[in-house]
C-alpha cells in the first residue's frame, strides 16, 4: 500500500541540495535564509525523530556571515550550504560525545580534517547528529540523547549508527548529512529513512583516524535525499590529505558529471542472498524483485549469480575485532567503563584474536576482492539488499530473526554490508520506492574497485527507474505495525 507523502516544513527544506547550492551561486538564496529554514525545521521535528541533538547556531551563524563576505564565497563546491556531521567526528568548539557518557562534556579545539576540508569548500556546519556509542550496531540510541526514532514510523528502528543523519535528511531537517560506515552504518539507516548512503572506497573521503589510519575497514561519506546530491556531496569531500594515510586525490571528472551520464547499458548481477550468506524477509524479497523486474524492463541486463564468499563472515569479524581492539587500546578506563554490553564484548573478542587468526582473514579477504574483481570483467555492479529486513521496533537493540531464520549474534541481521566493507569496495544504498507497509526499501549495489563514478551512475538509473527521490516527509507517529 502506498502511502501519501506529507511535508509541512519551510519551502527551502524541500529542495535538493544541488538546487540549493545552484541558488546560493545565483545569489537568490543566502546561508543565512538557509540556517533559518533548517532551524525552524529542526525545531519542529527535533524533539519527535531526535536526529540531531546538539547545534551550534551561533558558529554556523558567524561562519555564514564570513564566508558571504569573501570575494570567493561562490567558489567551491557547497556555497554556504548548511551541512551536519555525524556525532564520531569532532568540530572545533563543538560538542562532541561519540555517543559515549564517558565523553558527555567533551570540546575539541581542532577539527577532524574531512570537516575542515568540507568548510573549507563552502560547507556550514550546523550541528552533529545522533549515533550509537562509537557508533557500534545497527539501532543509533545512546546513554547521552536517547534513541533517534524512524520518521516513516517512530515506532521503530532508524537504523545506524548513521541513523541521526538519515532521519534527520528523511524529515528535511538538512540538505546533506555527513555520516560513516563499518557494519553498514551508511547504507542500513539510508534504507530505512528512505535517503541515499554511499559507503565510498577507503581514502575517497577522509580517513578512520589518527589511531586507526592504516584500516579501511571504516569509512567516512556522504549521505543525501537523491543520487544527484549524493554524488556533490562526495565531490565536496574529495581531495588528497597528507594527514590521511589512505588519502587518495579528487577525480578529474566531478561525481556530479559522471551521474548525468546514465549508460546506455547496464549489466547487473543480482543476489538476494548473496549465496545463501543472508537471510531475506518475504516481504523485502519480493518488492526487490519486483525492482529487479522493472530495470529488466528499461533495458537493464540483469542476472541471478554470486562469487563464492566461503569464509566472509569470520573474516568480516576479525577485521573488525581488529578494528575495535586497536580503538580500545587508548580509551582510559573511565571511557570503557560506560561501553554498552554489545560494544564491551566487541573490544574482548578482538583482544582474544590469534596472529592465526588476522593473517587467514588477510588471505580470504584477497580471495574474495579476487572473485569480485572477475565477477566485475561481466558485470557493472553487483547488486542485492542494503538489508534483509525491513525496520524492527526501536526497543530491540538488533533483529534476532530474519526470513523466519534464527540469528545468533547481535550483527546477524546487517550480513549483506560485510561484503563491501570486507573487499574494500565503494557501495550504496538507493531508495527504490516504499513497501507493502508504506515503509522505504533500500537496494544496495556493489561497485568495481575505486568505481564510484561508475556506481553513482548506475545508482541514478535506478532511482529514474523507480520514479525517483523519496520526500521529505513529515513523523509518522507510532503507526501500528505487523511484524
Amino acid at each position: 500500500m502506498e502511502k501519501k507523502i506529507k511535508f509541512s516544513g519551510p519551502e527551502l527544506c524541500k529542495y535538493e541540495a544541488h538546487e540549493v547550492v545552484k541558488l546560493l551561486k545565483n545569489g537568490d538564496v543566502s546561508s543565512g535564509e538557509l540556517l533559518d529554514a533548517a532551524t525552524k525545521r529542526i525545531s519542529q521535528t527535533g524533539k519527535v525523530i531526535n536526529a540531531t541533538p546538539t547545534l551550534c547556531e551561533e558558529r554556523a551563524r558567524m561562519a555564514a556571515k564570513s564566508l558571504e563576505s569573501r570575494k570567493d564565497s561562490h567558489d567551491g563546491w557547497l556555497a554556504g550550504l548548511p551541512i551536519t556531521i555525524k556525532d564520531l567526528n569532532i568540530v572545533a568548539g563543538v560538542r562532541t560525545t561519540y555517543g559515549s557518557k564517558g565523553f558527555a562534556d567533551f570540546i575539541p579545539d581542532e577539527s577532524d580534517p574531512l570537516v575542515e576540508l568540507l568548510e573549507a569548500r563552502g560547507g556550514i556546519v550546523l550541528g552533529k547528529t545522533n549515533t550509537p556509542e562509537f557508533g557500534a550496531g545497527g539501532n543509533t540510541f545512546n546513554e547521552v540523547f536517547g534513541a533517534t526514532l524512524n520518521p516513516w514510523d517512530t515506532s521503530l528502528n532508524a537504523g545506524g549508527s548513521s541513523g541521526g543523519a538519515a532521519a534527520s535528511l528523511a524529515t528535511g531537517e538538512i540538505w546533506l548529512s555527513h555520516g560513516s560506515d563499518h557494519g553498514g552504518s551508511l547504507r542500513t539507516p539510508a534504507a530505512y529513512c528512505g535517503v541515499v548512503g554511499l559507503r565510498p572506497s577507503p581514502g575517497m573521503a577522509g580517513g578512520p583516524g589518527k589511531d586507526n589510519a592504516f584500516m579501511i575497514e571504516g569509512t567516512q561519506g556522504p549521505m543525501a535525499r537523491s543520487v544527484m546530491d549524493c554524488a556533490l556531496f562526495l565531490d565536496a569531500m574529495s581531495g588528497f590529505d597528507p594527514r590521511i594515510a589512505m588519502s587518495f586525490p579528487e577525480p578529474k571528472t566531478s561525481y556530479q558529471d559522471a551521474v548525468t551520464h546514465v549508460p546506455n547499458k547496464l549489466a547487473i548481477a543480482f543476489s538476494p542472498d548473496l549465496g545463501g550468506f543472508g537471510q531475506v524477509d518475504k516481504e523485502m524479497d519480493n518488492h526487490l524483485r519486483g525492482v529487479l523486474r522493472m530495470l529488466e524492463n528499461n533495458g537493464v541486463d540483469i542476472e541471478e549469480t554470486c562469487p563464492d564468499l566461503s569464509g566472509l563472515e569470520k573474516t568480516y569479524h576479525t577485521l573488525r575485532g581488529v578494528m575495535w581492539a586497536t580503538a580500545a587500546r587508548r580509551l582510559p578506563e573511565e571511557v570503557r567503563h560506560y561501553f554498552k554490553p554489545t560494544l564491551a564484548q566487541n573490544t574482548v573478542f578482538g583482544q582474544s584474536l590469534s596472529i592465526d587468526d588476522i593473517v587467514d582473514a588477510n588471505i580470504n579477504r584477497s580471495e574474495i576482492y579476487n572473485a569480485m574483481v572477475k565477477l566485475f570483467e561481466k558485470y557493472d555492479v553487483l547488486a542485492c539488499p542494503t538489508v534483509g529486513c525491513m525496520p524492527h521496533l526501536q526497543s530491540e537493540e538488533w533483529v534476532d530473526n530474519v526470513g523466519g531464520v534464527k540469528l545468533s549474534g547481535y550483527m546477524d541481521w546487517l550480513r549483506f554490508a560485510f561484503l563491501a566493507t570486507t573487499a574494500g569496495l565503494p557501495s550504496i544504498s538507493v531508495p527504490v520506492g516504499l513497501g507493502p507497509r508504506g515503509l522505504p526499501v533500500g537496494l544496495q549495489l556493489i561497485g568495481k574497485p575505486r568505481g564510484e563514478a561508475e556506481l553513482l551512475s548506475a545508482a541514478r538509473l535506478v532511482e529514474l527507474t523507480v520514479g525517483g527521490p523519496i520526500g521529505p516527509i513529515d513523523p509518522i507517529q507510532f503507526r501500528p505495525n505487523d511484524f
